[in-house]
Formats: structure tokens, C-alpha cells, sequence
């Protein structure tokens, strides 16, 4: 089962989307970082349009699904697949998650309205692989990006 997640998570993934030791400020910076990442390679979707669906998702209650993880997301047709984004924050920020703790591990998922089933497959698989005490620890241990991406595509 862990190896169908991680292959999962490695079809929505690109190793340009990971990052590392990012300072964040805020809840909303952490949503443009996301947001950013998920427009990469360069130009792939509008940044800006993708933060706003990423803000007007968080609007309804915050993705901070605990143990310092939130998993920011929405559906835009701006994308023709789904992917994701990664960020590490060491220093933690405050994300309203549920459990009151800061965020450390951002996941962001975006992906076209016309794939709802395969965005909540995501959605759940990304939660599993990181409700791991071990791979979260491993991810905030990272030396670079590069072994993070290495990381979250390890059974």
C-alpha cells in the first residue's frame, strides 16, 4: 500500500516543486509560496488565479489538519493534471490548523474541476503518507530539495 502512495504522490509531484528551509511569515505567504510552486515550470498556470483559489478553499476552514501539516488546495481549470507542491517551514507558521499547532509541512494540491474524485484520492493519500511520524520527521530533516522530493517518494 505505501508503494501505490508514493507513486501516487510522485505523479503529482515535480522535483522543481519542492522546497526546503523556507521562512514564512504568515498564513497568507504560505499560500502565495504554495501557490508559486504550483505554477512551476515556469508559467505552467496564472499565480495569481491559483493563490485566490487556494485563499477562497482556506476561507471555508483552514486545510491545518494537524500535526503541524496543512494540505492547501482547490480545482482550477487553468491546470490540465493534478499536481502538487511542497514546502518545508522549520520555524513553523500559524495556520489555524486544527490541532493549534504552527504548520511546518505544506502539501498544496491543484487540479481541474473536472477530476473531483481523483482530487479527493489525492487529498487522502497525501494525509496518509503524511500522518507518518517518520516520514514528517525525515521531511523537516531534509538537507535540500532534493532530498525531499527523494523523501516523499520513498514507500
Amino acid at each position: 500500500m505505501g508503494y501505490r502512495l508514493a507513486v501516487m504522490l510522485a505523479d503529482l509531484l515535480d522535483p522543481e516543486r519542492v522546497r526546503v528551509g523556507v521562512t514564512i511569515s504568515s498564513k497568507e505567504s504560505a499560500l502565495r509560496t504554495v501557490a508559486s510552486l504550483l505554477c512551476m515550470p515556469e508559467g505552467t498556470a496564472n499565480e495569481e488565479v491559483v493563490y485566490d483559489v487556494l485563499l477562497e478553499r482556506e476561507r471555508l476552514a483552514s486545510t491545518g489538519i494537524g500535526s503541524g501539516v496543512a494540505i492547501p488546495h482547490g480545482r482550477y481549470d487553468g491546470v490540465n493534471e493534478l499536481r502538487a507542491a511542497v514546502v518545508v517551514c522549520p520555524a513553523g507558521v500559524d495556520f489555524e490548523a486544527v490541532d493549534g499547532l504552527p504548520v511546518r509541512i505544506l502539501v498544496g494540491i491543484v487540479g481541474p474541476r473536472s477530476m473531483p474524485q481523483k482530487h479527493l484520492a489525492a487529498l487522502a493519500g497525501v494525509s496518509r503518507v503524511l500522518r507518518n511520524d517518520g516520514k514528517r520527521a525525515a521531511l523537516l530533516k531534509a538537507a535540500d530539495d532534493a532530498d525531499a522530493y527523494r523523501t516523499l517518494l520513498e514507500p
